[in-house]
């Protein structure tokens, strides 16, 4: 049988058409404004299942399940989307409307548990009992996968992760707190730090970075001046290790999983620069245990890819 993943993002939608292994055999994408309204999307699922069915050539009577993820909150008894941050999605019956076309049986969840769930069977948290993700993005995304099942709290929204807080009275967030973690930690919160040390550091070598990139400022900036021998690029690093170590240390003492992966482009740094320090803090923060049970900090394992992945085992895996 096959399966069919697919990751609904703020600008793009991605599918995937997966086999019993994980394998991705096609994909498909396409810019998620083209999407206007509940009927659009749910014809949009159904055509992208049928494209995909076409392309690798297998009857749509061998897809098993069509997972869909979603940045948000999702019901997953009922297959409805209830709230995205990032797009007009408001209580969405999608499952119903999508057996309106096709009878497939389609699954919803939410995308940070879907890529939790990918990394947990086929990615960096093989041969876990316990593990979490935390992806580091335009904010900070968590999953938590326990003998193979997604924790979703009482209400679906258990993960949100980059929602405490670290600094009292901070900065403010979005969700209406202040001091977040993914306001300090995110792959956003570097880029803000890294244009706050710039403008403090006039002829830095972080600034040359930076104009070597037309300008731009990245996530990568910091840590290729640091590399280079600069204090200022080292400061930033340091700076934002100490946030990311924070937030690190407090999931690992609630949860203890077995492994901790993170995943996001940050996570692409080289390992002596971000997960060596991380692992070091880790180690020494964290509440002492048996170090034969110490939980294992590890770079994330299917990139991109983890979305598609989750989203199709939703099915195939029935843990949801």
């Amino acid at each position: 049988m096959y399966y069919i993943g697919i990751d609904v993002g703020g600008t793009n939608l991605k599918a995937g058409l997966v086999d019993e292994q994980g394998n991705i055999l096609a994909t498909q994408k396409m810019k998620i404004a083209s999407v206007s309204d509940q009927q659009s999307l749910a014809w949009t699922l159904v055509s992208v299942t049928q494209e995909l069915a076409k392309t690798v050539g297998v009857p749509l009577d061998q897809v098993a399940s069509v997972g869909v993820g979603v940045p948000g909150a999702v019901e997953i008894r009922s297959g409805s989307i209830l709230y995205t941050c990032n797009l007009p999605l408001r209580n969405v019956p999608i499952r119903k409307l999508f057996h309106g076309y096709l009878s497939t049986p389609l699954y919803v969840e939410n995308d940070a548990n879907c890529a939790a769930l990918a990394e947990y069977f086929v990615g960096a948290g093989r041969n876990s009992k316990r593990f979490v993700t935390i992806t580091l993005g335009t904010g900070i995304g968590g999953g938590i996968v326990h003998n193979g099942k997604i924790y979703h709290g009482a209400n679906g929204m258990a993960g949100e992760v980059g929602h405490m807080s670290i600094v009292h009275h901070g900065e403010p967030c979005p969700c209406g707190r202040q001091g977040c973690w993914e306001r300090y930690a995110s792959a956003s919160a570097l880029k803000r730090l890294t244009a706050k040390a710039i403008e403090e550091h006039p002829g830095s070598i972080l600034e040359q970075v930076v104009q070597e990139n037309d300008g731009h400022v990245s996530g990568q900036s910091a840590f290729i001046a640091a590399r280079r021998g600069d204090p200022v690029g080292q400061q930033v690093c340091d700076t934002y290790i100490d946030y990311l170590a924070a937030g690190i240390v407090n999931v690992i003492n609630i949860f203890q999983p077995d492994t901790l992966a993170i995943g996001g482009g940050v996570s692409n740094e080289a390992e002596e620069q971000l997960l060596i320090p991380l692992q070091r803090r880790a180690l020494q923060e964290s509440i002492p245990c048996n170090r034969d049970k110490m939980t294992r900090v590890v770079k994330a394992e299917l990139g991109t890819r983890a979305g598609i992945i989750g989203a199709a085992l939703l099915g195939k895996k029935k843990r949801i």
